[in-house]
């Protein structure tokens, strides 16, 4: 077996350690139990696929989907961050350049490059793709909580102007799917699921 396939192959397991990290968001089909940041890695990356049309720029979809399914596998070395936590979100920056250094540097040099690039730009989100993604990582979990009752807005006592101050990036890759949350957020609030 030549030594890429290899360095491939072991980045590969180590990515399985990625279904262990939970979020702080239930998933709806069994409201027992947290998601864990592989399976947001995949849904979200389906979102792309669904939601391609409403990007306020046009978008390099494989791209938009590369980025999905890499921006959070950082949270193997760094564990998950809760979005609503803003001191431990600044902490958090350093531990996920380290943790990107790390797995990506397991791979062939070309091939750890490319991905390594690629996850930064999702991360400066400054590009229409790294946008759209951002938004679409940042409204996946208000679809989820929306659908569990609020069940994590209730549970960290998230307020209505965090919800909005937190998902205002939606705005920047899609101004539909911003408008799209605003109204969850409204209705959040009117259902008690936020806190005025």
């Amino acid at each position: 077996m030549s030594d890429r396939l290899e360095q491939q192959l072991n980045l590969l397991m180590e990515l399985d350690r990625l279904k262990s990290v939970l979020r702080r968001t239930r998933i709806r089909s069994a409201e027992s139990r947290f998601e864990n940041s592989a399976e947001h890695s995949w849904h979200v990356a389906m979102m792309a696929l669904l939601f391609q049309e409403h990007a306020n720029e046009p978008v390099d979809i494989t791209k938009v989907i590369k980025m999905l399914l890499l921006h959070d596998i950082v949270e193997i070395d760094a564990g998950d961050t809760f979005v609503y936590d803003v001191q431990a979100s600044q902490l958090q920056e350093q531990k996920e350049l380290e943790a990107a250094e790390r797995l990506f540097g397991m791979l062939p040099e070309d091939q750890g490059e490319e991905l390594f690039t690629i996850w930064r730009e999702f991360e400066q989100a400054e590009s229409s793709e790294a946008k759209f993604a951002k938004a679409l990582d940042r409204l996946i979990p208000m679809l989820l909580n929306y659908h569990n009752q609020g069940q994590s807005w209730i549970e960290n006592k998230v307020t209505e102007t965090q919800a909005i101050q937190v998902n205002q990036k939606i705005e920047k890759g899609s101004q539909v799917l911003w408008d799209k949350a605003k109204s969850l957020i409204e209705e959040a609030v009117e259902n008690g699921w936020l806190k005025n």
